[in-house]
């Protein structure tokens, strides 16, 4: 019996973290670089109290363990000729596989991202175009595939992001 009690403490206090393992810091230096994604190993050591090189190895262990995923830059959609977004429900017939909802925009390069949805509507399309005749000529090569039964399109009036710029 005292033996167990030893074991557990001895492990709750003296073994290593699982190299999967999040703490708070790890947590910190993530919203620092969802904030800033600019920031310097330099900058974000500062706010977690860590050295440059102790960030560097969080992050790659972070990256290394599939929490980071990648790094992106946030552009104006405006600047680029695309300033409406657009939001279509996609739906289709009772048969169609998650997969081949979700890949029925990838030729597409007006689609940004469809999310596969439980329930009504199957999927929602988002789109970024020029204009509104631009926009009709995207949900009709969608509708045209022979796959979707109906759509219904929203067109996104403003947006409020919670961190970073968008």
């Amino acid at each position: 019996m005292k033996i167990d009690v030893y074991l557990v403490f001895y492990l709750r206090f003296f073994s290593m973290p699982d190299e999967n393992t999040i703490d708070g810091t790890d947590l910190e230096i993530i919203d620092l670089l969802v904030r800033d994604g600019r920031a310097t190993l330099a900058e974000i050591g500062a706010r977690v109290s860590l050295s440059s090189p102790a960030v560097k190895r969080r992050l790659a262990r972070l990256e290394e363990i599939g929490v980071i995923t990648g790094f992106t830059a946030v552009v104006d959609q405006e600047k680029l000729g695309r300033p409406i977004e657009a939001f279509t429900e996609l739906r289709f017939a009772g048969k169609a596989k998650v997969a081949d909802i979700a890949g029925i925009a990838a030729e597409l390069p007006e689609v940004d991202a469809v999310y596969t949805t439980a329930g009504d509507p199957d999927a929602l399309a988002h789109m970024r175009v020029r204009d509104v005749a631009d926009l009709t000529r995207v949900i009709d090569l969608l509708r045209r595939s022979g796959r979707i039964t109906g759509t219904k399109t929203l067109i996104v009036l403003d947006t409020e992001t919670k961190v970073g710029e968008a």
